[in-house]
C-alpha cells in the first residue's frame, strides 16, 4: 500500500474537513474578481480566434504561452481593485449574478496570465522521469460556465501540462443551455491540440458528468478538475509520479509540507477531500467502483469517496508541489437540494454505528429519502473495506469523537423559559470562536442548536470542525465559545447537576436565562446559584 513506509499527516490546520480543503485550495488570484474595476479590454482578453501550433518537445507543455504585457490586468495573477460607477457597475453586478463570478472582470484578464509561485522552491529542482511517468485524461464537467473562466481553465491546463504526459482534456458539457457553450464553444475548441467536447443528453449533475467523462477516458490517470480553476507551471507531473508509485488512491493538488530540506517535499495525508481537483489511477478508480450512481447532482460525493479510498486500501494525499489555483463561486452552478440525500448514502453504506453521531446533529437527514444502496453495500463486502472504527482510530486518531451519552445531547433547554434553547451561530463558518452564545426559540433542526456535554464537563458545539466549547472569559458573566482543548480549561468547565442546574466551575456561579438589556431576545448569564427555573436546563433530542 502506497505511503505506509513514511506515513505523514497533514499539518492539523489542513486537516478539519471540507471546509479546510476547500480554504487549502482557494490560493490563487481570481481573488480580485470579487473586485471591482473599470470597463477598459485588458490586453490579450479574450484573444478571439487566436491558434497556435502544437511544440514539438516531449516535455513542453502542448501549447506555448503567448506573452502577456506585464501592465495587463492581473498578468501575474494578481488581485484587481478598481473602481466602477454607474453603467459599468451595473454590468459587473449583473455578471455576479448571472454566474456567481464576476465576470466582467474576468472577461477583461488575460485566458494566458501566468500564476505567481507558491511553491516550495526545492520543488523547482525535483527531476522526473518522463519516460516512467503515466498519462493522463483531464475531466472538466462544466454546465453554463462563464466563457473566460472555461477558457482559461483549457488554456491553462494545456500551457502547463507536458505534451508526453497529457494524453487529452476532454470537456463534458451537462446541458448547458447558455448560447455562447454551444457553437461558439465547438468552434474554439476545435482549433486546439487534445481536446473533447462531449455533451450530455440531459442534466446529469456533476457525479453523472464526471463519470460520463471517464467512461471514454484514453489517459492511464484521471485527473478531475472544476471549470474555473488555473493550473501552476509544474502541477502535473507530482501528481503522475505518485500514481506510479502506487495505483491505491487519488493525489489532490494543494499545499503542504512543513520543515525543511526534502522532508517538505513529501506528500501528507489527509481524511479527506475537497474532490474539486484530484488525480486517480483509471485502473483503481474503476476497481473501487468509481463514483455512486446513486448520487444526485452534487455535494458528499467526495465524502463517500475519501472513505472509500482509507477504507478499501487506498491512500489519500496533498501533494506540496502541485497547485492549481480554484475561483470559488458565491453559490455552485449545481443546486444542492440533493446534497443531504447523498451524504446520507455515504453515511449509511460506510460509517457503520457512528452514523448515529451524523443524524443526531442533522435530525433531517434521519427522514431523507436516499435510495437504494444495496448494491453498494455488496461493492464494500466483495473489496474486503475495514469498518468507520478503524478510519477514525488510523487515519484520523485526533479527531474527537462525541460521546453522545443518552441525556447529554441535543437542544439545551431552560426549564423557565419555555421553547428556548442555547443558540450559537458564528458569522463565519471558518471563525468559530469569540461570540456570545445565545438563546433562541427551539427548532429541532440539530446544527446551531446541537450541544453535548461531554464526561469531561464540556459543552461542546461539535457540529462542525473545529470544535467549540462554551466557556467564560474571568471577571464577566457572558458565555462565549472557546476552541476545545484536550484537557479542559477551567474556564470550560461546567457541572450539569441532578436538579438542572449548571453551575460554573471556577465562578462558583450558575447559568440562568435572561431577558438581554434593551432588547426581545433572551442570553445566558452567569449568576449567583438560586432554585429558579430559569437557572435548570436540560438536553432534548427531539421537539415533539
Amino acid at each position: 500500500m502506497l505511503g505506509r513506509a513514511a506515513r505523514r499527516r497533514c499539518p492539523r490546520g489542513l486537516r478539519r474537513g471540507r471546509e479546510a480543503l476547500l480554504a487549502l485550495l482557494a490560493l490563487l488570484a481570481l481573488a480580485g474578481l470579487a473586485s471591482v474595476l473599470r470597463a477598459r479590454r485588458g490586453a490579450g482578453a479574450a484573444e478571439p480566434g487566436l491558434r497556435r501550433t502544437q511544440r514539438s518537445g516531449r516535455r513542453d507543455p502542448v501549447l506555448p504561452r503567448p506573452p502577456v504585457p506585464e501592465d495587463a490586468l492581473g498578468a501575474h495573477g494578481e488581485a484587481v481593485r478598481l473602481q466602477l460607477q454607474g453603467e459599468e457597475l451595473r454590468l459587473q453586478e449583473e455578471s455576479v449574478r448571472l454566474h456567481q463570478i464576476n465576470i466582467y472582470l474576468s472577461d477583461r484578464i488575460s485566458l494566458h496570465r501566468r500564476l505567481p509561485e507558491r511553491w516550495n522552491p526545492l520543488c523547482k529542482e525535483k527531476k522526473y522521469n518522463y519516460d516512467e511517468l503515466p498519462t493522463t485524461s483531464v475531466v472538466i464537467a462544466f454546465y453554463n460556465e462563464a466563457w473566460s473562466t472555461l477558457l482559461r481553465t483549457v488554456y491553462s491546463v494545456l500551457e502547463t501540462s507536458p505534451d508526453t504526459l497529457l494524453e487529452e482534456v476532454i470537456l463534458v458539457d451537462d446541458y448547458s443551455d447558455r448560447e455562447h457553450l454551444k457553437e461558439r464553444l465547438a468552434t474554439e475548441l476545435a482549433g486546439l491540440p487534445k481536446v473533447r467536447l462531449i455533451r450530455a443528453n440531459k442534466r446529469e449533475g456533476l457525479v453523472r458528468a464526471r463519470l460520463l467523462g471517464a467512461s471514454v477516458a484514453k489517459g492511464d490517470v484521471l485527473t478531475f478538475l472544476d471549470c474555473h480553476c488555473e493550473c501552476h507551471e509544474g502541477w502535473l507531473e507530482p501528481l503522475l509520479q505518485r500514481c506510479v508509485c502506487g495505483w491505491r488512491g487519488p493525489r489532490q493538488t494543494g499545499v503542504g509540507g512543513r520543515g525543511a530540506g526534502l522532508s517538505a517535499l513529501r506528500t501528507c495525508q489527509s481524511p479527506t477531500m475537497a474532490g474539486g481537483l484530484f488525480a486517480v489511477s483509471k485502473k483503481y478508480f474503476e476497481y473501487l467502483g468509481s463514483y455512486d450512481i446513486g448520487m444526485e447532482v452534487w455535494g458528499g460525493e467526495n465524502l463517500e469517496f475519501s472513505f472509500r479510498i482509507w477504507q478499501c486500501g487506498g491512500t489519500l494525499e496533498i501533494h506540496p508541489c502541485s497547485h492549481v489555483g480554484h475561483v470559488f463561486p458565491r453559490q455552485a452552478p449545481y443546486s444542492r437540494n440533493k446534497a443531504l440525500a447523498n451524504s446520507v448514502r455515504a453515511a449509511e453504506v460506510w460509517m457503520d454505528e457512528f452514523k448515529e453521531l451524523y443524524y443526531h446533529r442533522n435530525p433531517q437527514a434521519r427522514l431523507e429519502p436516499f435510495g437504494d444502496v444495496t448494491e453498494r453495500r455488496q461493492l464494500r463486502a466483495r473489496l474486503g473495506c475495514k469498518d468507520f472504527k478503524w478510519f477514525l482510530n488510523t487515519v484520523y486518531p485526533e479527531l474527537h469523537v462525541p460521546e453522545d451519552r443518552p441525556g447529554f445531547f441535543g437542544m439545551l433547554q431552560n426549564k423557565g423559559l419555555r421553547d428556548y434553547c442555547f443558540d450559537y451561530n458564528p458569522p463565519n463558518e471558518h471563525e468559530i470562536t469569540g461570540h456570545q452564545v445565545i438563546l433562541y426559540r427551539c427548532h429541532g433542526m440539530g446544527q446551531n442548536q446541537f450541544f453535548e456535554y461531554t464526561s469531561q464537563n464540556e459543552i461542546r458545539y461539535n457540529t462542525h470542525q473545529p470544535e467549540g466549547c462554551v466557556a467564560v472569559v474571568e471577571g464577566t458573566d457572558v458565555l462565549i465559545m472557546h476552541l476545545c482543548e484536550n484537557t479542559t480549561p477551567e474556564d470550560q468547565k461546567f457541572i450539569l447537576q441532578e436538579d438542572g442546574s449548571l453551575f460554573h466551575v471556577p465562578s462558583k456561579k450558575c447559568v440562568q436565562a435572561e431577558r438581554k438589556d434593551l432588547s426581545d431576545s433572551f442570553v445566558p448569564l452567569l449568576r449567583d446559584c438560586t432554585n429558579l427555573d430559569h437557572q435548570k436546563w436540560f438536553f432534548r433530542e427531539h421537539i415533539v
